[in-house]
């Protein structure tokens, strides 16, 4: 049995920051989004403008958290789902 001063479980991810819930967040709905067809309809348009909504306010909320890596590594994780949208579209 494991102590609990060695291992403290985390309740709701509260410990999670904010920004990689947000990349985690977008990974999730554009991979469900790039398996479901092979064409645009407006749906994928729609739900991919909600998306940038959400971002753009979880950014402006957390403001804070969102230093130079952090906005590194988010940039790099949009052009990851850019290429995750192409090579999921030529393998259809």
């Amino acid at each position: 049995m494991v102590s609990d001063d060695i291992f403290k479980r985390r309740r709701n991810h509260n410990n999670t920051p904010k920004y990689a819930l947000l990349i985690i967040t977008n990974y999730v709905v554009c991979c469900t989004l790039f398996t479901l067809d092979a064409k645009l309809n407006w749906f994928f348009g729609l739900t991919i403008i909600l998306l940038g909504v959400y971002n753009y306010f979880n950014i402006r909320r957390n403001i804070e958290e969102f230093t130079k890596p952090v906005i590194i590594a988010y940039a790099i994780s949009l052009v990851g789902l850019v290429l995750l949208y192409f090579i999921a579209h030529n393998q259809l």
